[in-house]
């Protein structure tokens, strides 16, 4: 089946087959982030059998990120002019063929390409499967449900990650973990041409390649930079990447307004529930990511916990983080959007202020508490928020609002390390990893509080 076509959005009712499409989509979903949190665990086993450096460590955990960041706008586009059914095989076909290549790599170089061909990969699955939801389920009330079960997968294979990874790391070789996307990847190519419909904007003109290359040249070195910048402070090599960044994404902007079908139409961001949606994003993903960070290095460091008990004090969160996710779109039943993602909002707000004064002397319980308060009132913004951002669009245009709200999250996550990261280490280094970790919980508190209002006062429409 293939629509060419908008859809009278609301008027049609997914069936069976589109709920068992959804888990079609919500597999390879789930097998990336469980891949990026197994990854942490081999590094170590990895490092020895392929003799790798610091410098060549780094990479390999980098690598992906990059290029996840870097292409995802092209191929949230790409997706809406060739298929976004055909873009999604084609990248669980790459990503399947890397995998296989990562899991028996024999140097660290070779190592590092396949990880760059499974973030290229990457980039095709969060949008194209997030455009295809908007596609299965016209009716607004079951495409936010279905975008909170999506949207659920990250954590739910943040949870499993660590405890998968180490069951095979234990009784297996480090590649084995590169394996577990292998299956979900055959069963989407199988399955997927069945179930899946294809969509595709016939209106939409040629690809600008001129603009690939500047969005590539704008976010690689942007997000190189903040991320050398954040881990290693002030040095020329990323200071001069993120100008490097910052000046072709300005280049990049005037084309995109000067063209008749670009590959970013800013003309989505006149939509207020849209920019809105986006700005609170951004915010989160700078904020949370980088609280997180500084909650398990608490874990360890000040209650003395090992990395896997560390694991199990987060894991509370990311269980109630899931639960929210699920929850919310039943909840916006009764209760507007803007009302419920502004709750939302401050309950995460009130986890933070909870961070903010925990005690090391109290033991570990309060900082987990406090995490898992602060996730339970993630569950709004991400779900809503991103069922705000690809319903706020025409449905030719989803895979574009997709990209944008998966590139927001990738951004804000290394933003968040460089800028408000960078000042918690600053007070971990003056005053210890305490006061860090209250400077970034109360600062996160704090502009929380400053997003409620914002959130209710331009979603009232919502």
């Amino acid at each position: 089946m293939t629509i060419t076509a908008e859809a009278p959005a609301g008027t049609v009712r997914a069936g069976r087959r589109e709920w068992i499409g959804l888990a079609v989509l919500a597999l390879p979903t789930l097998l990336v982030s469980l891949d990026v949190f197994v990854l942490v665990l081999a590094l170590p086993k990895l490092a020895l059998g392929l003799h790798a450096d610091g410098t060549e460590q780094l990479w390999i955990m980098d690598t992906y990120g990059f290029m996840v960041a870097g292409f995802m706008v092209t191929m949230g586009t790409l997706g809406d002019r060739i298929g976004r059914r055909k873009l999604l095989l084609i990248g669980a076909a790459a990503f399947g063929v890397a995998s296989v290549a990562a899991a028996f790599s024999t140097s660290a170089g070779m190592l590092i390409a396949a990880r760059a061909v499974l973030g290229i990969a990457g980039a095709t699955l969060a949008p194209s499967t997030l455009a295809l939801i908007g596609t299965l389920f016209q009716n607004p009330q079951q495409r936010a449900q279905a975008i909170g079960i999506w949207a659920g997968c990250f954590t739910v294979g943040a949870i499993i990650g660590p405890m998968v990874g180490g069951f095979l790391l234990e009784h297996f070789w480090w590649g084995s973990v590169f394996l577990l996307g292998v299956p979900a990847m055959v069963l989407l190519l199988v399955i997927g041409p069945k179930l899946l419909p294809e969509y595709r904007d016939e209106h939409a003109g040629r690809l600008d390649l001129p603009s690939v290359g500047l969005s590539l040249g704008a976010i690689l070195p942007a997000v190189y930079g903040v991320k050398e910048l954040a881990r290693d402070g002030v040095h020329p090599v990323p200071a001069a990447a993120l100008i490097t960044g910052l000046a072709v994404g300005y280049v990049f902007v005037k084309r995109q307004r000067a063209l008749r079908d670009p590959l970013v139409d800013f003309s989505l961001f006149t939509a207020k529930a849209f920019r809105t949606t986006l700005g609170g994003m951004l915010l989160f993903s700078m904020l949370g990511g980088t609280t997180m960070l500084f909650t398990a290095q608490f874990l360890q460091v000040a209650q003395h916990l090992s990395p896997v008990g560390a694991a199990l004090g987060l894991l509370p969160g990311m269980a109630a983080s899931t639960v929210s996710f699920l929850a919310a779109p039943a909840l916006a039943r009764r209760v507007k959007a803007n009302v419920l993602i502004a709750g939302g909002v401050a309950l995460a707000a009130t986890g933070m202020a909870i961070l903010a004064v925990v005690d090391p002397a109290a033991g570990p319980a309060w900082p987990a508490l406090g995490f898992a308060v602060t996730s339970l009132g993630v569950g709004p913004m991400v779900a809503l928020g991103t069922d705000l951002v690809v319903g706020s669009v025409p449905q030719r245009k989803a895979g574009a609002a997709a990209s944008l709200a998966q590139t927001v999250n990738e951004f804000g996550y290394a933003f968040g390390i460089a800028t408000v990261g960078t000042l918690g280490n600053a007070v971990v280094r003056a005053h210890g990893l305490p006061s860090g970790l209250h400077a970034v919980a109360g600062l996160a508190a704090a502009a929380f509080a400053v997003l409620v209002w914002f959130v209710a006062r331009n979603l009232r429409a919502a």
